[in-house]
Order: C-alpha cells, then structure tokens, then sequence
C-alpha cells in the first residue's frame, strides 16, 4: 500500500471562507502544522527541555509558535496583551511548576492555528491597511503586516525546531 504525499498547502487550491488577499497567511501556518505535527510524532519527553550550544529548547519553540500566534493576531484586533498573556510570554522557555508534555505543546499550538484561521476567515479586507500598535511602544504595523508576521515567524521558528529536533534526536 503507496501512501501518497500531499502537496503543500498552498499548492492545494484556496481555503474556504478565507478572504483572498489572506491566502498565503492561512496557507502558510497550515503547513507549520502539519509539518509540526509530524515533526514532533513519538518525540522523547526527556529531550523537551534539552538546549544545544545554548540555543533554544524545543519546549520554548512549541510555546513560542503558540505565544507569538496569539499576540500578534491581538495586536492585529487593536488591542493590547492581557496580563494573561503577558504572564504565558513571560514563562517561554521555562518548565513550570506543572508538567508539560509534548502532547500538550502539540495541542496548544493546532488550537491557536485554528484559531487565527478562524480571525482570518472573519477579518474584512478592507482593514488590512489600517494601522495597528505593537507592544507597549506601539511600534507602528498594519493590520495585514501583523498577519503575514505571523506566518514568517512562525515559519521561522519551525525552522529551528526542526534542525533542533533532528540533532537532538541522533545524538
């Protein structure tokens, strides 16, 4: 039995309900997922926390991914962080009082995936231009800049999982 690889996402036609100028954003976090999600199939609890020449633990990229995608799509909104937010950025990269697995990690991230598919698929075009605060000094962005920031960076970052991941997986 041949099992057939997809093409990526965005090779694979238009997403329903998303506007079209919002295509590649939607596009492009779907395929993070995916290749996430493969990624991280049956990978070792014990290495989630591990850094390599001190560079990032795959623990810190998966709340990362998670944290960046919820930030910016609030910025996108005009709003500002809630303390809760503020309090899970402030916790990146570090274990916790509670036990966190991969599992959870994975899970965390396919519901802020859905979820900022979800804002896309509900954001007028026509505010894609308007200007939008970030961070407490309100550097200045649009809202579509905001969007496509999020599927560079979470592109970005899966990058690095991923070459993080393979090493700590031969060594």
């Amino acid at each position: 039995m041949s099992t057939q690889k997809l093409p990526e996402v965005w090779l694979r036609g238009p997403l329903d309900d998303v506007p079209a100028l919002l295509q590649p954003v939607a596009h492009a976090l779907l395929q993070a997922r995916e290749e996430l999600n493969e990624l991280m199939a049956d990978f070792p609890e014990k290495l989630l926390w591990e850094k390599l020449a001190g560079v990032a633990s795959p623990a810190f990229h998966l709340q990362h991914l998670t944290g960046v995608l919820n930030r910016l799509f609030t910025y996108a909104k005009g709003e500002g962080l809630s303390a809760a937010q503020l309090n899970y950025l402030a916790a990146e990269g570090e274990p916790g009082e509670y036990e966190i697995t991969v599992v959870d990690l994975i899970k965390a991230f396919n519901t802020e995936v859905d979820n900022a598919i979800d804002k896309l698929k509900a954001t007028d075009e026509t505010i894609l231009t308007e200007w939008r605060g970030v961070g407490r000094g309100q550097l200045p962005s649009t809202v579509i800049g905001l969007y496509m920031h999020s599927a560079e960076h979470t592109m970005r970052h899966l990058g690095q999982l991923l070459v993080t991941v393979k090493v700590l997986k031969q060594q």
